[in-house]
């Protein structure tokens, strides 16, 4: 797995830098040693924060810690991030077994009134069926997720709702 690590407001020394890669190898374990990742070191006050974002096969791993030092929030963020493939094993092995083509979302929206639009993400949107969309929700930590529905071949958002459980938007047709 290729890294690359930077930080905001702290210097990533060279022993700081081998050792989130170091941390970051167990991970391959599970993907054969394929993908991309991208850590961010940051300092706000006293805290030590660590974003980790892994692309591997269209799926998307994410994690982030913080805590008093930097070498213990990498420890808790990759700690998180093998909980959360632990949890979806099954269905992680059995997605990146037959990977779907990327399809790109290109729709962007100018407004000319205030407020301005600040930023722009664009990622490949492939067709998912609701099950996969739920586990990649919560592998991102998001509270919602916009999909290709493969079954309608529609744009959906699955939610998650304030009582726990998920809901689905979909386009009527």
């Amino acid at each position: 797995m290729q890294m690359s690590v930077r930080g905001k407001n702290v210097e990533v020394t060279d022993a700081l830098r081998d050792y989130v890669t170091k941390k970051l190898k167990k991970l391959d374990r599970y993907f054969d040693g394929a993908g991309e990742g991208q850590v961010t070191l940051s300092i706000a006050k006293e805290h030590h924060r660590v974003e980790v974002t892994i692309g591997v096969n269209g799926l998307i791993l994410r994690g982030e810690e913080q805590s008093p030092d930097m070498y213990a929030s990498v420890d808790l963020v990759v700690e998180k991030l093998e909980r959360q493939v632990d949890r979806y094993r099954t269905k992680i092995a059995r997605r990146l077994r037959a990977p779907l083509p990327p399809t790109p979302l290109s729709t962007e929206a100018e407004a000319d009134d205030a407020p301005r639009m600040v930023r722009t993400k664009r990622f490949p949107m492939k067709p998912m069926n609701l099950d996969e969309a739920v586990m990649q929700m919560n592998l991102l930590g998001h509270d919602f997720f916009v999909f290709n529905n493969g079954e309608t071949e529609l744009v959906n958002v699955v939610y998650r709702r304030k009582d726990g459980n998920y809901g689905l938007i979909e386009p009527q047709t």
